[in-house]
């Protein structure tokens, strides 16, 4: 009986061994997979930290972004600029997301008129909506100011801040873009997005300066670049404070307050941010001015245009456009050195991957 249960206890064992082989083996090649896994994840996190711009080519403009960074944050520097003295201001419109065939809130306002058009069948009739009905993005880039208030008064005025904030919300998400299909908020630049988050990495305070509705950009910029409400300065309209079923609310008016574009973007940021930036960055004559006041200041300075030369995967443009026109401002930065970016030749990517 002793040896019979001596024979079926090597029998016994013998499989036991085999299958401790088995997971052995398992075990190990489990191991070699999770420690490859971390490895990768080392090795990219190693890449990005080494290359905090990994959209944009190594071309001088990024070589020259990277220098000024480093000269002004290093403390003993002759360059040195405190953290709280670290400004940025970012054009929007073509410096931060797309602006063709029209700018983005023109899109917007479209689908408004559309949406009430019901209520207002004339519309189809009196211009400048029936150019918007239409889709003439031809005579809606040509029009005159008076017009494009009388189209904001009709879509934006009359509603509360938060009803707005809200009707925004859902549109920058849910809307397409007519050429490539992506949502709106999937227009920005993937190398500008890279850009904010290095500059913020290295204690800079990063602004939106625009000439676009200050409204209609809050509700999303903070998901999109990262930037706060608070950091937006934009065009507006006038508001009230009223009470409206015992709630407080505040009120869009249909009457321009304040037109942040061109002369009026260095006043714009003197009168919101109170601080004159040490870099700015846009890519039209409707930035001039600000890149020119900007750059006039004492101790070290950075000025970027972004220009449109990408004809393949984003838009080539810049003289004669009706939008986003570069022309006055490109033969400034030839002629006081400021940076110019190629998006041809300077961005290995234009846009983020899709969602």
């Amino acid at each position: 009986m002793a040896k019979h249960r001596g024979t079926s206890d090597s029998r016994l064992v013998r499989p036991m061994r085999s299958s401790a082989r088995v997971y052995g083996k398992i075990a190990a090649q489990v191991a070699t997979a999770v420690l490859g896994s971390v490895l990768l994840i080392a090795a990219t996190s190693k890449a990005l930290a080494d290359d905090p711009l990994p959209s944009w080519n190594n071309t001088a403009p990024k070589k020259a972004i990277v220098a000024f960074v480093e000269k002004v944050t290093k403390e003993g520097s002759p360059d040195f600029v405190p953290p709280g003295e670290r400004i940025a201001a970012f054009d929007n419109d073509g410096t931060l997301w797309a602006e063709q065939p029209i700018y983005f809130q023109v899109f917007f306002m479209m689908d408004r008129v559309k949406a009430l058009l019901p209520q207002h069948p004339e519309w189809n009739r009196e211009e400048p909506f029936a150019s918007l009905l239409k889709g003439d993005m031809k005579a809606v880039s040509a029009m005159p100011e008076k017009e494009i208030v009388k189209l904001m008064a009709a879509t934006h005025a009359g509603m509360t801040t938060d009803e707005f904030s809200q009707i925004v919300t859902h549109w920058i998400t849910t809307a397409r873009h007519p050429k490539t299909g992506r949502p709106f908020n999937e227009m920005i630049y993937q190398p500008m997005v890279e850009l904010l988050g290095y500059l913020r990495a290295n204690g800079f305070k990063t602004f939106v300066v625009s000439g676009g509705g200050v409204e209609f950009m809050r509700p999303w910029v903070e998901k999109a670049y990262g930037i706060p409400p608070e950091q937006v300065v934009g065009s507006s309209a006038k508001l009230s404070f009223e009470l409206r079923d015992g709630k407080p609310v505040i009120v869009k008016l249909p009457e321009l307050d304040f037109v942040n574009d061109k002369a009026g973007k260095p006043v714009g940021i003197q009168k919101f941010i109170g601080r004159r930036p040490i870099a700015t960055f846009g890519n039209s004559d409707g930035d001039q001015q600000m890149l020119e006041w900007a750059a006039a200041g004492s101790g070290a300075r950075f000025a970027l245009i972004v220009h449109h030369d990408d004809a393949e995967r984003e838009w080539a443009y810049d003289r004669k456009s009706n939008v986003g026109k570069l022309d006055k401002a490109l033969d400034e930065a030839n002629a006081k050195g400021w940076t110019i970016v190629s998006m041809k030749d300077d961005w290995a990517t234009i846009f983020p991957p899709t969602k």
